[in-house]
């Protein structure tokens, strides 16, 4: 199995913002969405504000594969189901991250609804 490198997971980690391409059914890749990212130990996690619906979310349920943009760092990843015992830790991330931005861009991220759509970034 392949793992995040210290430099790949300081980087990714650190971004502001992540571009996440989903992969279709026929390999190509989807249109980049950007969206923010958290770190938690030497694992990278996204949510969907919008929950399973979303559309990239959605489409990251096509293969469960895709690429990522962050930091400088550019990595074809593993879209994987998160542990639902994870998901404070996790909300506490994003707070911790981005608290610098407005509250009403924070709270839809740590929503049963966002739990419900976050998915870990594995590397491939």
């Amino acid at each position: 199995m392949t793992t995040w490198t210290q430099t790949e997971l300081d980087s990714i980690g650190e971004a502001e913002e992540l571009r996440i391409r989903s992969r279709r059914t026929d390999g190509t890749l989807r249109k980049p969405v950007i969206i923010w990212v958290v770190r938690l130990d030497d694992n990278l996690y996204v949510r969907a504000v919008g929950g399973p619906d979303s559309p990239w979310f959605r489409g990251t349920q096509t293969r469960h594969e895709g690429h990522i943009s962050a930091g400088g760092i550019e990595r074809d990843v593993t879209f994987a189901p998160v542990d639902p015992a994870l998901h404070a830790a996790i909300d506490r991330a994003y707070r911790a991250k981005y608290a610098h931005q407005p509250v009403q861009y924070v709270d839809p991220c740590v929503t049963p609804q966002a739990h419900a759509a976050t998915l870990e970034l594995i590397p491939t």
